[in-house]
């Protein structure tokens, strides 16, 4: 049973990882990372991919189909189905991750912080700034690592995003803040590794030119997909719901009533 890492670098398009991410760069051209362009689900919404990473559905199946559906989680979500293995999880990730699989609405005070919990998340630190810096969340799942060992962590920034809404999509604030994130992950992700935990980096959607998303044009629902630790099959033409699945084949974990995940996983 691996632990795993699921890092959404929120609002980061394919095109942009690809020249920005320097680090994770270097891991694929040394061998020692996978990665593949992967096209989001519709709408390309932060909320509704957030719970389809989560839960292997479509924002047309689960119903979270936009921004302003603020409920709970319905069904199985991959926080609980690793749960229900007796293994531990922790999010350090914005505010809405907590409303999904915590509590909803959040309380600002009530659910900054929460250790221990008897639901899907066993441990989570939460934001609700956009502008909350991306160096300040690694930071805190770096003490969820070393404090708490989780079995299954998400990761999930919000500075790409936030920059690519105001300042567009292909600008100079909008590549330097994914370089920021490249930096970051060369800082501390070699130690995950060394800890025993393999890595996935992907994004919910991309960007466009005008500095929004939500529609079908590549520059909003291209993403990238790294995997650190694995690779998948060459012939695996990989869809958004997929990652659940395989999140649960490599901690071989049942997914219940998710997707299940098929196609080949290969380790590095």
């Amino acid at each position: 049973m691996r632990k795993v890492i699921l890092i959404v670098l929120d609002g980061l398009r394919y095109d942009v990882a690809r020249t920005c991410l320097g680090y994770m760069e270097g891991l694929v051209a040394a061998g020692r990372a996978d990665v593949r362009k992967l096209t989001c689900e519709l709408p390309a919404m932060s909320r509704p991919l957030y719970e389809t990473l989560l839960t292997g559905r479509r924002p047309v199946d689960h119903g979270v189909v936009s921004n302003g559906v603020v409920r709970r989680s319905i069904g199985d979500n991959l926080f609980g189905r690793v749960r229900a293995q007796g293994k531990t999880t922790a999010a350090a990730a914005y505010h809405w991750v907590s409303e999904l699989y915590v509590a909803c609405p959040f309380d600002r005070h009530r659910d900054r912080i929460l250790i221990d919990g008897a639901g899907d998340i066993t441990h989570g630190l939460f934001y609700w700034d956009d502008a909350y810096p991306d160096s300040h969340l690694f930071a805190d799942a770096e003490w969820l690592i070393q404090a708490k060992a989780p079995d299954f962590l998400l990761l999930h920034p919000m500075n790409v995003d936030d920059a690519g809404h105001k300042h567009g999509g292909d600008s100079i604030g909008y590549r330097n803040a994914a370089r920021l994130q490249g930096d970051l992950l060369a800082r501390h992700l070699p130690d995950w590794v060394e800890a025993g935990y393999t890595v996935i980096v992907t994004a919910d959607h991309g960007m466009g030119y005008d500095g929004n998303h939500a529609g079908p044009t590549p520059e909003e629902t291209e993403v990238p997909f790294y995997t650190v630790g694995f690779r998948l099959g060459l012939d695996v033409a990989l869809k958004q719901t997929e990652i659940a699945g395989i999140i649960c084949r490599l901690m071989e974990i049942d997914p219940g009533e998710m997707p299940a995940f098929s196609g080949d996983v290969d380790p590095i």
